[in-house]
């Protein structure tokens, strides 16, 4: 048993790491209204920090943890910018688990930050997704394959806990559930090209 809880403790200590004095220099290069220069699979240096896997962020620091919230706001930013519904850290060149999604669910269609996010529970059934696409994809859709729905929970930028059910799968009504997961994706190195249904 204590073996168990010390290599449990290791693991944690191991995946949860500070930012890189690289990727501190990436946030501070600029104020809350500079958006980031999004990776691109184009780019092999780019691609490469694409498929790598973030770790997650310390939570008991996180509503004061300047350097992240600074992260948070430029991601806002970037999004807006590009006109996206969803960003991940890493398309910033940043490793950590953390992304925005918007709430398409939401009357007012507000953008939420997910903070070591986790996906608990999903049907065994997946739908295929029309037209997925990606900020770090430049000219190219498709697509995927996803779950009608998960069970998430995640702290926000305030160090909030939460644990919610998302749904939504469907370009003309409510795709909340597919951004969360397209996001949650990118922290794993994973892009929707690797999920496309068949016959693409």
């Amino acid at each position: 048993m204590i073996h168990s809880i010390a290599f449990s403790l290791l693991l944690a200590i191991h995946f949860m790491t500070p930012f890189t004095e690289r990727e501190l220099e990436i946030i501070h290069n600029g104020d809350a209204q500079t958006p980031f220069r999004v990776l691109q699979t184009t780019d092999p240096v780019d691609s490469l920090m694409l498929r790598m896997q973030s770790n997650d962020i310390d939570t008991d620091s996180i509503a004061h943890n300047a350097s992240l919230q600074l992260l948070i706001e430029r991601l806002k930013t970037t999004m807006e910018v590009a006109g996206g519904v969803g960003i991940a850290a890493p398309q910033a060149g940043i490793l950590k688990n953390v992304f925005l999604f918007t709430r398409i669910d939401h009357p007012e269609k507000d953008v939420c930050v997910a903070i070591n996010p986790r996906i608990i529970d999903h049907p065994v059934n997946k739908i295929c997704f029309e037209r997925d696409g990606c900020l770090s994809i430049p000219d190219t859709g498709g697509n995927s394959l996803r779950f009608p729905w998960v069970e998430v929970e995640y702290w926000d930028e305030k160090g909030q806990h939460h644990r919610e059910r998302l749904e939504g799968y469907s370009r003309k009504e409510d795709f909340t559930a597919v951004i969360f997961q397209h996001e949650y994706d990118h922290l794993q190195g994973i892009l929707f090209i690797d999920k496309l249904c068949p016959a693409q």
